[in-house]
């Protein structure tokens, strides 16, 4: 049975599918429309309790959240595919580490300003200048950090591409190509370097091909 996918073209899901591309794992994609309130509907609640994206089934097996997601399949199929979870003690726990520093320092300020950028115009929302200002700076002070980090190294967690590197790609993609901040990267040597070595891997070329980000 394939692994089962929900809401391929936004950006969380995009993290499942590139890890499941690079771990070599079958799998089939249903398509929920966010604009349309699919995922408030009571079949999705089952599913999701929250209305996040994404979800995945794995045979009678459920789970959300797109971090955990990754992790269960790195895991899962250690063995198969691309190592993202490098293979000692010391490199795991600077993978955790780094996929930490996206989900609570990157992740959290590039997604106001996606909001307030990208999406508000959309579905007629007032964008906070406030917010795009604030998020501003606390990108440049993670990027800041990046770029002192990947000085040392190849690859957040070392000279290995890893599941810290693969979660930054579908906000990251934003970041670069769809806010008008590619500058952010650019101005930095060695976050510019790393990010065109990741966005450019065969696997998350292979996501945006298949699936469009809706704006």
């Amino acid at each position: 049975m394939l692994v089962k996918v929900y809401g391929p073209t936004y950006g969380a899901p995009k993290r499942v599918l590139v890890c499941l591309i690079e771990k070599e794992i079958e799998f089939e994609t249903v398509h929920i429309d966010l604009f349309k309130g699919e995922n408030r509907e009571p079949e999705f609640l089952k599913l999701q309790p929250f209305g996040s994206l994404p979800v995945i089934q794995d045979g009678d097996y459920t789970l959300y959240e797109s971090r955990a997601i990754i992790r269960y399949f790195a895991e899962k199929y250690k063995d198969q595919g691309t190592d993202l979870l490098g293979k000692t003690i010391e490199e795991k726990g600077l993978v955790e580490q780094w996929l930490e520093v996206e989900a609570h320092n990157f992740h959290p300020p590039l997604y106001n300003l996606v909001i307030n950028v990208l999406f508000a115009p959309l579905t007629g929302a007032p964008s906070d200048q406030k917010v795009i200002e604030e998020s501003d700076k606390k990108i440049e002070k993670v990027l800041d950090v990046y770029e002192e980090r990947l000085s040392k190294s190849k690859y957040l967690a070392g000279d290995f591409f890893s599941l810290a590197d693969l979660s930054h790609l579908p906000f990251g993609h934003y970041l670069v190509n769809q806010t008008g901040r590619g500058n952010l990267v650019r101005e930095r040597k060695h976050v510019s370097a790393w990010w065109d070595d990741i966005s450019n891997r065969p696997a998350w070329q292979k996501v945006l091909q298949l699936y469009k980000y809706p704006v």
